[in-house]
């Protein structure tokens, strides 16, 4: 190995990650594959639950069949309590830091950080844990998770089946700003429900952690195994309920017609309404006379959650998925609409293909997404989503790009990580950024003006901030500092420059729909990605996940400097010609030009007598001896040689320095005199010897009159100023000059209807 000077650390930056990896074996190979005795244990339910909707809250039991796939003999087993983070005086409580302000508090700011202003208590009662036979398992409850023990261990191949009985208090979704809970609308006095991690769940037991049980802090998700899920839910008889899975029992909970038009749907192009608004507004004003039991059956997914209100309209479309009918659905109330009507289901719809194509076919008979009181959350085949019109019908287009961007972002986790199914708890990036990348090729696809990030210029804010208020991707979940930069956006602009700029769309497309095929309903790592990327690829991209995944440091390339160079094809005569011309440029200086008739004779012009050799010297003449050197010199190039001396190219030496320390390719583009431009790449590679700083030489035929580093902003630079050269000049700081406290201003659409006074263009009622 050559001797590494301390100066640079190209070497050590571009050498393979060895040991910063796991060692492959039998479970996870070192070509990112699943290995031949790779295993994972698994965990069916079937659960009855009952929804009252008079003091939200819920009472539920379910039987848990745990299957042990593993080699390892089990002693006890690990539930997730994730209702538990609501519990007053619970880790999560109190490792949430808070502060006051005299300028004004929310209440449910101060509510969810101290559990003081709420009269009920919160998190899991659990009334009974108990064998099949009836027998009570002892439990023990530690904050968010509950380890059970076992009888008898249970062995590799076994299989063992408990029960819970358990009830809880529903949270306010908004005061706690919670991924489930409810929402209460006070104009009709009715509550719509989004509920999820609501039953105790089995921890994840794999090769990599053993039981993943780390504390639910909020922050981080959550990783559990697959299962089939059988799940009846008991909600008052004027509800609509939607869940995971399929809807098992469709002639008890719905009325002949909305049996109707749910097979209109299935042939339908765009979405048809199952439940109209009208019928919805009618039952929003009805009293409940009694109870519906809605049954749902899931296989094979990771996770349930259900939907339920009196107040959701509700439609559904079928879409075409590589030869396979899913169903597209949506459930909101009126206070959606006309947003949510004209396009939730069309975006199901679209994220399905869009996401089938880049990764694997939908498995799944449907997705859904349910407006409610939750921003974005996600759950297999059911996803809880914002965007709500004013309550006028009108909305910004900023409303509107929000709903196209969650609806398409919280669906597509069907596929990261509800199919693909990594550790949230432990790795936010792997399900967020992989989503966050694949919303936003979807989202160009919906519409190619559509106002997204995503673009590594839109990284260049966060890079900018200062290390120490930064942490690498390969951070733990609950650890992170400015989680959406961290977990969403630089991961995904990471890939977008893997896929744009480092690797092609070709290689980068085959390698990770690969890492797709091949963990679809298992449980990878991010080393599995790393692996798998490059060996689906052919592409060296340790220096990139070190640069990109494991630090801080930003991409900041200089053009320093350019110098030109021209090739020597001149003859000797030439040669002279031009050195006396330029002598006598030289000798035009001001000086010179007044001492002209400031000095009307030189001593030497007066006195031939000081005149010697150098007086008549002709310093620009060609001697017959340099002709013949020449000559000899044009006579000894073979044919490549002259055409290159005849071609007169221009050369340019480029001193590129990377003032930012993470190394990526050079890309320069040439912009010539007669007004065209040409670009230049290089791979990262070309910082493997020296870090610091480089220099290339590019040949051109034509004269360049500037040169510009990273013109199409593919690098997320973060200073673009140091990317051309020469330097352009600096430009004025323009400010506004307001009055304070401006009025707020209309929306686009409520300044139409105010001026024309009648339907909005484009909007659907």
């Amino acid at each position: 190995m050559a001797q590494q000077s301390s100066q640079y650390n190209g070497n050590t930056r571009f050498e393979q990650m060895g040991n910063m990896l796991p060692t492959p074996n039998a479970y996870r190979t070192a070509s990112g594959a699943p290995g031949k005795s790779y295993w994972q244990n698994r965990a069916d339910y079937d659960i009855k639950a009952e929804l009252n909707d008079a003091n939200q809250s819920m009472t539920a039991s379910e039987v848990i069949t745990y299957k042990n796939f593993s080699p390892d003999e089990l002693t006890y087993l690990w539930v997730q309590l994730d209702q538990n983070n609501f519990q007053k005086n619970g880790i999560a409580q109190l490792t949430q830091t808070s502060s006051l302000s005299d300028r004004g508090t929310s209440f449910g700011r101060l509510s969810s950080s101290t559990g003081l202003l709420s009269p009920k208590e919160y998190g899991y009662k659990i009334t009974s844990v108990k064998d099949k036979a009836g027998n009570a398992l002892k439990y023990t409850i530690n904050e968010t998770m509950m380890r059970i023990d076992l009888p008898t261990p249970l062995k590799s191949g076994g299989i063992f089946t408990f029960s819970i009985d358990w009830n809880f208090n529903i949270t306010d979704a908004i005061a706690t700003r919670a991924r489930s809970g409810y929402e209460f609308f006070p104009k009709d006095g009715n509550y719509l429900y989004e509920m999820a991690q609501w039953f105790p769940r089995m921890c994840v037991y794999d090769d990599v952690n053993g039981w993943q049980h780390k504390q639910f802090l909020g922050q981080g998700e959550f990783t559990v195994p697959f299962g089939d899920y059988k799940v009846s839910i008991t909600a008052p008889n004027d509800f609509v309920v939607l869940g995971t899975g399929e809807l098992q029992n469709p002639a008890q909970v719905l009325s002949a017609t909305q049996i109707k038009r749910l097979e209109q749907a299935k042939n339908a192009t765009r979405p048809v309404l199952i439940v109209t608004q009208d019928e919805a507004t009618a039952a929003e004003k009805s009293k409940p006379s009694g109870k519906k039991t809605w049954v749902f059956a899931a296989q094979n997914v990771r996770d349930f959650a259900f939907a339920g209100s009196r107040k959701f309209l509700w439609d559904a479309m079928q879409v075409d998925i590589e030869g396979k009918k899913v169903w597209a659905m949506s459930a909101y109330p009126k206070e959606a609409n006309p947003l949510w009507g004209q396009y939730s289901t069309m975006l199901v719809a679209h994220t399905l293909r869009s996401y089938s194509k880049k990764t694997i076919p939908y498995p799944y008979p449907v997705a859904q997404s349910i407006h409610g009181p939750v921003g974005g959350m996600e759950y297999p085949m059911m996803s809880f989503n914002g965007a709500r019109p004013e309550a006028d019908g009108t909305y910004s287009e900023g409303t509107k790009n929000f709903l196209i961007g969650v609806v398409i972002h919280e669906v597509g986790h069907n596929f990261f990580p509800m199919i693909i199914n990594s550790d949230e708890r432990q790795w936010s990036w792997m399900d967020e950024g992989l989503n966050t990348f694949c919303e936003q090729m979807a989202e160009k696809e919906w519409d190619r003006n559509f106002d997204a990030s995503g673009e590594p210029q839109d990284i260049v804010p966060y890079m900018k901030t200062d290390k120490s208020q930064q942490v690498p991707i390969m951070s733990s979940s609950d650890n992170i500092m400015a989680f959406g930069p961290n977990a969403y956006t630089k991961p995904a602009t990471a890939l977008n420059i893997l896929r744009e700029t480092v690797m092609g769309r070709e290689l980068f497309d085959a390698a990770f729909k690969e890492y797709a095929r091949r963990w679809a309903f298992k449980h990878p790592t991010p080393q599995d990605f790393f692996r798998t990327m490059e060996d689906a690829s052919g592409v060296d991209l340790d220096w990139f996940w070190k640069g990109w995944f494991y630090g801080v440091e930003p991409v900041d390339l200089s053009l320093e400097n350019v110098e030109w160079f021209g090739i020597d094809n001149l003859s000797p005569e030439k040669k002279n010609e031009n050195a006396k011309a330029e002598a006598e440029a030289k000798r035009q200086t001001m000086s010179n030009i007044r001492n002209k008739t400031d000095i009307p004779k030189t001593v030497v012009e007066e006195n031939p007598d000081m005149r010697d050799f150098y007086n008549s010297y002709n310093k620009f003449a060609t001697s017959e001896a340099d002709k013949k050197r020449f000559e000899q010199t044009v006579a000894s190039l073979n044919e490549d040689e002259k055409k290159l001396v005849e071609s007169n190219k221009n050369f340019y030496v480029l001193n590129v320095k990377n003032v930012g320390g993470l190394p990526m390719p050079v890309i320069v583009k040439a912009n010539y005199e007669d007004g065209t431009s040409e670009v230049f790449r290089f791979p990262a590679e070309i910082w493997r010897l020296n870090d610091k700083e480089i220099k290339k030489v590019i040949p051109t035929d034509k004269k360049v009159t500037n040169w510009v580093l990273d013109p199409f902003l593919e690098t997320a630079d973060i200073d673009t100023k140091s990317n051309i050269f020469p330097r352009e000049p600096e430009q004025p700081t323009r400010f506004q000059v307001f009055k304070q406290n401006r009025p707020a201003q209309p929306n686009p659409m409520q300044l139409q209807k105010q001026t024309q006074g009648g339907a909005i263009q484009g909007a659907k009622n």
